[in-house]
């Protein structure tokens, strides 16, 4: 994995074509018929053809942690990327003292691996559930997002638009779920409530190594009736199943939520070979271990299975929804004017 801090602004995936609605068809509707080819033509190099551009230009990818302090959020990210990406690897100081109210802080990096460039910007908010009074705490990450998809907006309006415009928006939102074994509180539901809406929110369980096998089980299933009876819909949601392979895949993914995991960026020796892991007094909790924790099911989710996904949702649903709303709030017949200059990169 190599890390730079360069400006890589340019760095955005190809373009995501909207997923449309496809209605059912009526039964009085031939569907086209499948022509025999006579010889190869070589429509299938489109994929490596695709793969190539994607290879040069790279991607971007945005997320966003939230929870209490305490739970891990730092060293979960480092583990998930294999790398010290979070903010508090790059001059957090142990001195710091918990904001009064929720800030917004963010750092980039420029990962790669296998020849292909990601630049991840990894969101903190500092702050968030930290007060004797929680009040609307999540305000100001929604003002945050909802600020992302605007500036993303007048870069789209604007008649000379830039070739790539630089993504800030928040493709994934890890919320981080205290340990307690009992239940979720008002501040974790109303966040949710509120913020699942307009970001692809994952609800994982921190620190899960100080639950018993029997209090994850029941706490994970108290989680998940707490959520259906709120009406919260997490990432996956199952409204954007595209078929039935998807809607199978994303159920066994619901059923697993929330993850319950453990992070840990040090290594140790463990039958004889390196692993990352938590050392306690009666072993070693093994981070990329099933048995131990659900770490690597987060991680083949997010990642491996999920992440162009994520970055689509983000740009079909939650991004096309702001927009419809502010340009029928705006007329939708001039560009959206704006006093403030737009930052192209948050580097």
């Amino acid at each position: 994995t190599r890390l730079g801090n360069k400006n890589m602004s340019e760095i955005v995936p190809p373009e995501v074509r909207p997923k449309p609605a496809v209605p059912a068809k009526p039964s009085h509707v031939a569907l086209p018929s499948r022509s025999a080819l006579l010889g190869y033509i070589g429509i299938d190099t489109i994929i490596e053809q695709m793969r190539k551009k994607t290879m040069k230009t790279g991607f971007d990818f945005n997320i966003m942690v939230v929870g209490q302090s305490g739970l891990g959020k730092s060293t979960l990210v480092n583990t998930l990327f294999k790398s010290q990406v979070s903010r508090r690897s790059t001059g957090w100081s142990r001195d710091e003292k918990i904001p009064k109210t929720v800030e917004i802080k963010s750092v980039s990096h420029v990962i790669e691996e296998g020849g292909v460039k990601m630049k991840l910007t990894v969101i903190d908010t500092p702050g968030f559930g930290d007060q004797i009074n929680n009040e609307n705490c999540w305000e100001p990450i929604s003002k945050y997002i909802n600020e992302q998809y605007e500036k993303f907006l007048k870069e789209e309006v604007n008649i000379a638009r830039k070739k790539r415009i630089p993504d800030t928006r928040i493709h994934c939102c890890l919320y981080f779920i205290s340990p307690t074994g009992h239940s979720l509180r008002q501040l974790d539901t109303e966040f949710m409530k509120h913020l699942s809406r307009v970001v692809n929110i994952i609800p994982i369980i921190a620190k899960s190594d100080t639950l018993t096998l029997d209090e994850k089980t029941e706490f994970k299933q108290r989680v998940r009736k707490e959520l259906e009876a709120c009406g919260i819909e997490c990432y996956p949601q199952k409204e954007f199943d595209e078929d039935m392979e998807d809607k199978s895949d994303n159920d066994k993914i619901r059923e697993a939520m929330p993850f319950a995991v453990v992070g840990s960026d040090k290594e140790y020796q463990a039958n004889g070979k390196r692993i990352l892991g938590r050392k306690t007094a009666w072993g070693v909790v093994e981070v990329e271990n099933p048995n131990h924790c659900e770490f690597s099911l987060l991680r083949d989710f997010m990642i491996r299975s999920h992440l162009q996904d994520l970055k689509e949702v983000t740009h079909n649903i939650h991004y096309e929804t702001y927009r419809a709303k502010r340009l029928n709030d705006n007329g939708g017949l001039h560009p959206i004017s704006s006093g403030q200059d737009t930052q192209e990169s948050n580097l």
